[in-house]
């Protein structure tokens, strides 16, 4: 239990009727959660407004109500506290209710388009070997030192942020690294949490189905940086034309990488093979399991932030190069007939375009690159085009498929990709709306040496259908299919 008036220190109160000087249960913004001396949050959703549900949260027993909008009829006994902005008190709430947890480790959020689930994940496994106690928020999954869980959002909500911060705080975490979506600054599920610094990987084409506009996109990302205090450190990408962007308001020290500008952190790449590149960051040379100069991109920042954390030069350059690849992740299998195939998690068309370069700079020529790619459905349908184009201009054969169509038609899906397909490229394009029999299709395709991408999913092991989701795993599913074709 907790006094109410407590967890809404620091709350923009503007309204209360009944007492804040009571004892209260848990948080919830969820009315099916909610039990006997609850705090229930009112949130207007995208979907649904909380709002609609004060009077079922009241009849499951909660004892205060937080709202934008009091309710004309009040009951005796309930609090009803009036605040501006229901997401930033629950945020606010949450990290209150666990005792400000994130005060107690140094915690880095990552945001970006592209690259925010590999730098987060590979500092947690430097951080983990340079025998550190570590925690990690990322798509994947959350980590508390050694201990698993599972996870549904890029940024979960902030009521699970802070509840694993504190099991962090308890397990003696000292740095936790964090994937922040543009969803969840939005949302504000970040708020009040303190940072220990931010890094901005770069931006493309993405979201904006919820953003609408590409400004009011970088925008958001912007304010992870704009809400840095000045003992925090801000480590920007600026190669990428919005790099410098992030810095413009932020009151953090300012840090900056890049592989073709100059910039605090600078790295090269001097070889580039199927089983890792060779790397020179900073004018010390390190092998790299990862390949690509967008995970160059990634080492960097990895680098830059070991470095800014305090952890010494070359013992980050040596854990470095023991680094391995993310699960979904320019994931790779080679087959007995050397047909290789690669599961990625590209779903943008920059993630798409990068991987795709990659594979052709690392190919002799005499090869065929064979794509399967696919667009989720409820989401950002303007790159659907885009994304098809890529796909049959930098493949020999390209492949649409369903991805995770949600509530979605997948064959108008598929329809809307080949819109972007150029004359030319219109007979190396196949479109089969079954995943699995895209993914045989490629393979049956391939002869020795051909390279299969399979874009889109990466580390998801589900697809998502009219809210149900199957067992389907694209790296599983492609690696038993070659492996069948062996015998």
């Amino acid at each position: 239990m907790r006094l109410l008036k407590d967890i809404l220190y620091g709350v923009g109160l503007t309204a209360v009727n009944g007492s804040t000087n009571v004892m209260v249960n848990a948080i919830q913004f969820d009315s099916r959660k909610v039990e006997i001396d609850d705090v229930f949050v009112a949130i207007r959703g995208t979907i649904t407004d909380g709002h609609e549900y004060i009077e079922k949260a009241i009849d499951s027993g909660a004892r205060a109500i937080l709202c934008e909008e009091l309710p004309d009829q009040m009951v005796d006994g309930v609090s009803y506290i009036e605040i501006d902005d229901g997401n930033k008190a629950l945020a606010i709430m949450a990290s209150n209710y666990y005792g400000n947890p994130s005060k107690n480790l140094k915690l880095v959020g990552i945001t970006g388009t592209n690259g925010k689930t590999t730098v987060a994940s590979l500092l947690y496994q430097l951080f983990k070997k340079a025998g550190y106690k570590v925690g990690l928020i990322s798509t994947i999954k959350i980590m508390v030192n050694e201990t698993e869980h599972s996870t549904a959002h890029t940024t979960p909500d902030a009521l699970v942020i802070n509840k694993y911060l504190s099991e962090m705080n308890d397990a003696g975490v000292e740095f936790c690294f964090m994937e922040v979506s543009s969803h969840g600054i939005h949302q504000k599920r970040t708020e009040g949490l303190v940072f220990e610094g931010a890094i901005f990987t770069n931006l493309s084409h993405d979201h904006l189905d919820y953003h609408k506009t590409f400004a009011a996109y970088r925008d958001t990302k912007k304010i992870l940086f704009d809400n840095l205090t000045k003992t925090a450190f801000a480590l920007t990408n600026v190669d990428d034309k919005n790099g410098l962007v992030m810095l413009q308001n932020t009151k953090a020290r300012k840090n900056t990488y890049a592989l073709k500008t100059y910039a605090d952190y600078r790295a090269q790449v001097l070889e580039n093979q199927f089983d890792g590149q060779l790397l020179k960051i900073n004018d010390n040379e390190l092998w790299s399991k990862l390949i690509g100069h967008f995970n160059a991109y990634n080492m960097l920042a990895i680098y830059a932030t070991a470095d800014l954390l305090g952890l010494e030069k070359l013992e980050i350059l040596r854990l470095l190069s023991a680094l391995e690849n993310v699960d979904g992740r320019f994931q790779y299998y080679i087959s007995k007939e050397k047909i290789t195939a690669i599961v990625d998690y590209a779903h943008t068309p920059d993630a798409l375009k990068n991987v795709l370069e990659t594979i052709n700079t690392l190919r002799t020529g005499n090869e065929n690159v064979i794509t399967v790619v696919g667009c989720g459905g409820d989401r950002d349908s303007s790159k659907r085009p885009v994304m098809g184009h890529i796909a049959s201009e930098m493949s020999n054969k390209a492949i649409f498929t369903s991805d995770n169509p949600r509530t979605e038609s997948p064959t108008l899906i598929i329809e809307e990709m080949e819109g972007g397909v150029e004359a030319q490229n219109t007979m190396k394009v196949l479109s089969i709306e079954n995943r699995e029999q895209a993914i045989k299709t490629a393979c049956q395709l391939a002869v020795a040496n051909d390279i299969i991408l399979v874009a889109g999913k990466g580390h998801e092991t589900y697809q998502e259908t009219n809210g149900k989701r199957i067992d389907f795993d694209d790296f599983k599913m492609v690696k038993d299919i070659l492996k069948k074709m062996n015998k």
